[in-house]
Parts: C-alpha cells; structure tokens; sequence
C-alpha cells in the first residue's frame, strides 16, 4: 500500500458528537493538593487531533520532502487546514491552524453537520496536482498517475452507516474524474485508498465492526477500523507502517544514568522507526530477525542489542547495505531523548542480531549525519573491498557449496516464453507477474548448503517446501504439510540426530537441540516468506504450535552448573541496581537440587513427552526414598513385631524418680 503514500488527505470529523469525552481518564497526580480533584479526559476531538499530528510527525522525519499530508475539518462545511504547498507542510502550520479552528461546536438545532462535506473536499484535494507533479506534466515525456490516500476519522452507528459514508465517496470520486476530464488545473484520481477510522468513547461498545482492505471499484480501496478513542494513536502508529513502507527496532539494553544518582546506570528499551529497506535486505542470509509483538500494540518490532559505542570515524566505517532515516516513536520519553543526544553528539552505536548458525553478529550501526540519524545495515558478507578470489578457489573464492541443484530447478520453474500480443491483453502482463512470483519464491533462499539446516534435510520437509510454493493451498495440501510437520515433531521426541552431510556444515557438530531450534526456525522463516493465504496461514499456526510444544530436555548436573554460573554472570553485568529481583531467584534450592539429581534417569521420560514435571519430580523422590537407610527400630525387632517409635521415653521418668540424673545426649 505504500504506493498511495506522496497524497494523503486527514478529514477530521468536526461535528457536536466528537466534542463528547472519551471517558479515559488522565493520569494526575496532585501530591499538595488536599482537594479532591474530579476525573479529565481528552475529546474524542482531541484524540483524533493528536493522533494524527503524530502521524505526520513520524512521515515528515523520516521523509523531509515527497510525502505530502493534507488537513480537512468538516462540520457544517469543510475547512481547508493547509494546501500541497511546500509552505504549509510543517507541524507548525497545521497546529496553528487546529487552534484556529478549536473545538467542535455545542449541540445545536442544525442538521448540516456532516463528515461528507470534508470526504468531498478531499477528492478534491487529490485531483490538484502537486508541486512535482506540475513538474512533469511540464516535461511531457513522463505518464502521471495520481495516487492517493484518504483517512477519515468519523463515529457511525453501524455498518449501514459505513457502507453509506463508502458509497457516498465512490460516488463523488466518479463525479470528480468527470470534472477533470474537462479542466486542465485538474489531474484525473486513477487509484485512491480509503480508510475510516471509528471513534468511539472508551466506555462504549461500537456496533461498527472492523473489515480489512477491499476493493469497492476499480479505482477505489477501502478498509474500515473502529477504535476507542484512548486507542486511536496506537492504531494510526500501526497503520503509517504499511502506509510508507517503515519498519520498527526496539534497541534494548541501552545503559542510562538515573537522575538521582549519577554514579548508577540502568538499561533501558527504545523503539524507532526506519525504512523496511534496512531489514530487508537481510531476507536470505544467515541472519536471523527476532522479530516480536509490541506490548499494547498489534505490530511487529525487530529486537537489536545495543553493542559498546564508538566515535564515527573513518577507519571505523564500515560497507553497508542499506541506510535509513531513523525517528524514535515515543518522541517525548526520556530514554528517547538520551538516545537521540548522544548519536547527535557524534557517537555512533552497533547493533547485533543472532545467527541461524548460533553466535551473535554486529548487522546494524546508529549514526548522525549532518544532523539526521540514520541506520545502516552492515555488509556481514564477504566484502566486494576484499582481494579477489583466485582462479583454483572458484568464482566464490573458497566457498564450494553452493546449491547448484536447487537453483537449477529454480530456473525451471520459473522459465518464461515469448507470448503473441493481443489486443485485450496489458503490455508486459505475464513479465510482471512472472517478476511477482519470482520475487515471492525468492524471498528466502539460501545460496549455500552451509548457511541453511532446511535444505540439507529435505527427506524430512520435502512436501512442505514444495506445496507452500503454491499461491493456494488446498485443505489436502494443508493435511499432508501438518502430517510432516508432526512427523518432524515426533522425530525430535525421540531425540533422533539429523543427519547433516559432511561438507563443512557449521552445525555438524553442534548438539541436537541447537539444530533443532534452528530447524524450526528457518522452517517457519521459509513458510512465513512464501504466501499469506489462508492455507499458507494454518500450516505456519501448525508450526508454531509444534514448535512451541517442543519437548524438554533437563541437563546434566554439569551442565545445570555451568548454566546457572552463565545466568549468575549475566544478571551481574547487565541488571540494574534499581531493577526488581528476578523471579528465578525465588525458585527453592532444594527443587534445583533434585532436578540436578534426578536429570540422568529423567531424560527419557522428559524425552517422551508423555511425563508431566510433577511425574518426574514424584518418580525421582521415590527413587531417592529408596536408597535411605531403614529405621533403626525395624531392623532391631524381629518379624512379625510391631517396632516401638521411641523405646526409650519412659527411662527418663524412671531415672528422676530413682534420683539419678539422666544422660546427657
């Protein structure tokens, strides 16, 4: 969707209704203040002023210039915030101008309050050509197409009301290409992305329901969100990621000192934001994105360590890959703000991801140029600076396997012939989708047999590699790759060793679990990157259960030790002095103890994972209980007898009344 990405048009929705609250109240804390203060909470109109405004916080630092956003308030008429003029697209102008407009109106008598005013005025907002568009309708050797998208933040009733407000648009913007076919100062709307977001108090319940992107006529997208109003900004975060084709990377463990104390430091998290290019080139290598949700959020964030920095100079540059523009998302936080002083101050600072062949790599570099920050993906390949390889090493130099057969099957499957032109068919069609399929089936491929495990055990996968290359899956397609998929799991229960070949393969020796974990993981790297149909959907969902249920394996005592030592280390050089006690802390020594003890004869058990934890736990304290020493008393007393419990307790009586004094024990 990032092709709609140089117009975008906000229409704000101005009427009575949005200058309600939307009943989440703000956080405040008055510690002097001995009056009970009552309950304040934003506007809806507030909500959607902020949240947008965000949103073109983040598109305008990390596109200075190209990306052009419009505002539109609509009540009784629209109101024009800003044009596409260079002038007018800045924060400032936009702020000003919403204070001009202030808040929507108190409920009145009049019934012209409506958000179409502004949808109307939007289409016509994208039919006016920009600055760089005027530009080349001047050369006239250039085709324009007029793109645009519409974010329209309304409340409706239902869904009648939002299929309403949908064709009400579709029809205006059929009326409006009308217009331009006969004014030059008009530019025809070849395609246009609606998106209207549902507002509602955070109290309530919407009766409008969310529906993904469709398509409501040749010309016309449209998807439909409904949000509360404490939701809004997070969503429209969420959404200017598709939008402008962004990405996100939260750097953890970045060292700050506290405020109160300058002497101690505490890690902290900061999310960024950046051009998708700077994780995407990534796609094919031996590196792996760990990629999570976000707390809070429904999108996804690459996780990087913070690396020791050092000065930006230039013995210390180093070749990348791609460089992006960076924004931090939370612009007002203070670990945001220590971060963006300190790379402005002329440090620079790596990132490191993990590798598929385990280890850690630096892949990223933070640095400021010419008072922008920007990320740099690191070439962690061999170097087009090296010497060249010499003519016995191969055109690779000494790398020798590549995997040749594949990609000689890959050349098959995607051979193209020359077709004869029709008139009904579009120049170039079959490239372009050919290009389209390509590009698909290559989005994870491996150029050697010693950066993937995957491809060097394919008599276990081979069905799931050659289905999911499907476009669709069928429900007999979907029923043999989950039949291989728990096949691969049951081999993992019975703790069978893959066999890898013997050409150099930097997992031969590795143990079973590492390469299982990274088997996993390139196999639903490989399914993730091949389709999204609801087919491709369900056996990625099978793989992550499967995966996510692997079986458990305790260690030895040895290397129960040498793990705790490993995690003692780590909690000692990286924690914070003002961080909360681990939980692991709280575990019983005495329960660390017995499974030390008890992992030789539990390792079968666990293998199976036919055990629960408490079985084997229960299992190994009989098995201890067995080897103690008997009662003293039942090996004294002959069968058959009862042994007494203390035979010695009335002694003690005996011997005060005698007037002898007891022994002392």
């Amino acid at each position: 969707m990032n092709e709609f990405n140089h117009k975008t048009v906000f229409v704000l929705d101005h009427t009575p209704y949005f200058g309600i609250s939307c009943e989440s109240p703000i956080d405040c804390d008055f510690i002097k203040s001995k009056i009970p203060i009552p309950p304040i909470s934003k506007s809806l109109w507030t909500c959607a002023v902020e949240a947008s405004v965000e949103y073109c916080r983040i598109a305008w630092d990390l596109f200075p210039s190209g990306k052009l956003i419009r505002f539109v308030v609509s009540d009784t008429a629209a109101h024009i915030v800003n044009t596409w003029n260079a002038s007018t697209q800045s924060l400032t102008h936009v702020m000003n101008a919403m204070s001009m407009v202030g808040v929507p109106p108190r409920q009145t008598q009049a019934n012209d309050f409506s958000v179409i005013h502004g949808l109307r005025a939007a289409i016509e907002a994208l039919a006016e050509p920009t600055d760089f568009q005027k530009e080349l309708l001047a050369e006239k050797e250039h085709t324009v197409y007029n793109l645009g998208r519409v974010i329209c933040i309304t409340s409706a009733r239902d869904d009648a009301s939002m299929k309403s407000l949908e064709d009400i648009f579709r029809t205006v913007l059929v009326q409006q290409n009308s217009i331009s076919a006969n004014h030059k100062e008009y530019l025809n709307i070849d395609r246009c992305h609606l998106v209207i977001i549902n507002l509602y108090p955070a109290n309530m319940e919407s009766m409008v329901n969310n529906r993904g992107l469709i398509d409501i006529s040749p010309i016309l997208k449209s998807e439909i969100h409904s949000n509360k109003a404490n939701r809004i900004s997070n969503k429209l975060t969420h959404l200017i990621l598709p939008h402008f084709d962004l990405a996100s990377t939260t750097v953890t463990g970045i060292p700050m000192k506290e405020e109160q104390n300058a002497s101690s430091s505490a890690n902290y998290d900061v999310e960024i934001f950046h051009g998708s290019k700077a994780h995407s080139v990534f796609l094919g290598t031996e590196l792996v994105l760990p990629h999570s949700i976000k707390d809070g959020s429904d999108y996804e964030t690459v996780t990087l360590k913070w690396c020791t920095p050092r000065s930006c100079g230039s013995s210390e540059m180093q070749p990348c890959l791609a460089q992006c523009r960076v924004t931090p998302v939370d612009v007002t936080s203070r670990p945001s703000s220590c971060l963006i002083n300190f790379l402005l101050n002329g440090r620079s600072v790596l990132l490191e991801m993990p590798k598929k062949s385990g280890g850690k790599i630096t892949s990223h570099l933070l640095s400021a140029h010419g008072g922008e920050i920007f990320i740099h993906s690191l070439n962690t390949s061999r170097s087009c600076l090296e010497e060249p390889p010499s003519i016995s090493e191969g055109g690779g130099g000494r790398v020798t396997d590549y995997r040749i057969n594949d990609f000689g099957q890959m050349m098959q499957l995607h051979r193209i012939v020359p077709l004869k032109p029709l008139a009904d068919r579009m120049m170039d069609e079959n490239l372009l989708k050919m290009r389209t399929k390509l590009a698909k089936n290559s989005r994870y491929w491996p150029l050697t047999l010693g950066t993937t495990i995957l491809y060097n055990v394919r008599q276990f996968v081979e069905p799931i590699l050659m289905l999911t290359h499907k476009p669709d899956l069928t429900e007999e397609d979907v029923m043999q790759c989950q039949k291989t998929i728990f096949q691969l799991a049951s081999l993992e229960g019975r703790q069978e060793s893959l066999a890898l070949p013997n050409m150099g393969h930097r997992l031969k020796g590795a143990k079973r679990e590492e390469q299982y974990r990274l088997l996993w993981a390139e196999l639903e790297l490989n399914v993730s990157s091949s389709g999204t149909s609801p087919g491709h959907k369900a056996v990625l969902k099978c793989i992550r259960d499967c995966r996510s249920r692997a079986p458990i394996e305790i260690q030895d005592k040895d290397e129960a030790a040498a793990e705790a030592h490993r995690a003692s280390v780590i909690r000692a050089t990286t924690d914070s002095p003002m961080s909360p006690p681990h939980t692991m802390a709280l575990v019983d020594s005495s329960v660390v103890a017995l499974l030390a003890g008890s992992s030789r004869g539990s390792k079968k058990l666990l293998g199976s994972g036919t055990k629960s934890l408490f079985d084997i736990l229960s299992t190994a304290e009989r098995a201890q209980s067995q080897k103690r020493i008997d009662f003293s008393g039942r090996l004294c007393t002959p069968n058959g007898q009862v042994a007494k419990l203390y035979p010695n307790l009335g002694m003690k009586e005996e011997s005060i009344v005698q007037g002898r004094q007891p022994d002392v024990k």
